[in-house]
């Protein structure tokens, strides 16, 4: 059977928007784009010194229709699909690709964000330095200072339940290659661009329910 140059010129436009479907990442038309958010001068400084790793377009931060039905200012933790989404008004949400902690250190439960910082000092818990003792001199020396070779990278939100720090956080990464998988100690690993425009939205209080 041939086609007549109308049902072929059809065909075409279709398989048009298929590849053009394929090159977006496939993404439901209801995704918007998130712009990056500004930086400061420290920012900017310290990010340059992180890898840059490419990420899946398909994966990449957006604005969605909110899958949750959680209320505006609420984050979800998405452990099986390794995505936070942060609830905003009128049924949408920012959806970020995120790192969730492996099988053996996966937590799951609410909390409310409790404490917020930029560049934060990371301190090994205990229970982390009986695992790896190779983490007790930075213990003893009071920590790691915030900067580009810091495990919580650019910002992280302290998880609290019942007034009690439950010392997991969602924080940012120099292991951006993590990002996607299922690796952590139980933390939430955002890439440092992602966890700075999450910062920028959060207010203290903020319900967080990790599933």
């Amino acid at each position: 059977m041939r086609l007549g140059a109308d049902s072929m010129r059809g065909l075409t436009i279709a398989g048009m928007c298929l590849l053009g479907t394929f090159l977006a990442g496939c993404a439901p038309t209801n995704y918007a784009s998130v712009p990056d958010p500004s930086l400061n001068s420290r920012d900017a400084k310290f990010l340059a010194m992180v890898p840059n790793v490419p990420l899946d377009v398909s994966k990449e931060r957006y604005m969605m229709d909110d899958p949750t039905g959680a209320a505006a200012g609420t984050i979800t933790v998405d452990t099986k699909n390794n995505f936070l989404y942060y609830s905003l008004p009128n049924k949408r949400a920012i959806r970020y690709p995120v790192a969730t902690g492996s099988e053996a250190a996966g937590w799951t439960g609410s909390a409310t964000v409790q404490r917020m910082a930029e560049w934060p000092r990371w301190m090994p818990p205990k229970e982390m330095i009986e695992r790896w003792p190779h983490l007790k001199p930075t213990y003893d020396a009071g920590g790691l200072p915030g900067g580009p070779d810091n495990p919580l990278g650019a910002r992280a939100l302290y998880l609290y339940e019942n007034g009690k720090d439950t010392l997991y956080r969602i924080h940012g990464t120099n292991e951006p290659e993590e990002i996607g998988h299922s690796v952590s100690s139980g933390c939430i690993r955002m890439r440092d661009i992602d966890v700075i425009d999450l910062y920028n939205r959060v207010k203290l209080g903020a319900k967080v329910v990790v599933k």
